[in-house]
């Protein structure tokens, strides 16, 4: 067993650090000392801006979105067409749709997809809210923009079962070769979405 190097506060926070996606034991141990090493400039304010966050983000009632507002700035932006809504599995696909604004409409967080071998059925997610907004007369559309796996498949088929009743349209992103692919590099699952969902040129 390794030995100690450092006493059980630094110990405690290269564990907690550990604990991020994309940081391993050795990576924590070098943003710890980074962190140690730069109190006044980094640890303070990231200490301060922790404190903040525990006491003001909150998850929207609305959509799932997480903001220091309920309902969130997206679901309050008059901007938005309220007529769509996009569906995604977790607030990191919602905000990898803002940074490309790829959409103007609004969302809805489902938490997660279903995932029998995790344990995930359809009462862990936001199902229910999802078909009673759904249901609202502004809203014709309903964008599945869930990921192209077996579970994101499988939760885009119980959702577009659940919303046969309602007046809208269901429609999910394309699938196929992504911006600036090269073929010879894709998988067959993807060279076979493309060449069913070709579009005129």
């Amino acid at each position: 067993m390794a030995a100690s190097v450092a006493g059980p506060e630094i110990e405690r926070l290269i564990q907690l650090l550990a604990r991020l996606p994309g940081l391993g034991p050795r990576s924590a141990r070098r943003a710890a000392l980074h962190l140690i090493k730069k109190r006044e400039a980094l640890m303070t304010p990231l200490t301060s801006a922790l404190q903040v966050a525990i006491d003001k983000i909150q998850v929207c009632k609305t959509c799932g979105n997480i903001d220091t507002q309920n309902p969130c700035t997206v679901c309050i932006d008059p901007r938005r067409d309220p007529s769509i809504i996009v569906v995604v599995a977790d607030v990191a696909d919602l905000w990898a749709l803002e940074r490309a604004n790829a959409t103007n409409g609004r969302y809805h967080v489902l938490g997660a997809t279903l995932s029998p071998l995790d344990g995930i059925g359809p009462q862990d997610l936001t199902i229910d809210a999802l078909v009673a907004r759904a249901h609202a007369p502004e809203v014709n559309e309903i964008i599945l923009a869930l990921n192209a796996t077996v579970d994101g498949q499988t939760t885009a088929h119980y959702i577009t079962d659940l919303l046969s009743e309602a007046n809208v349209r269901v429609t999910r992103l394309a699938h196929g070769v992504p911006v600036g692919g090269e073929l010879d590099y894709l998988d067959e699952g993807t060279l076979s979405a493309a060449m069913r969902q070709r579009t005129l040129f």
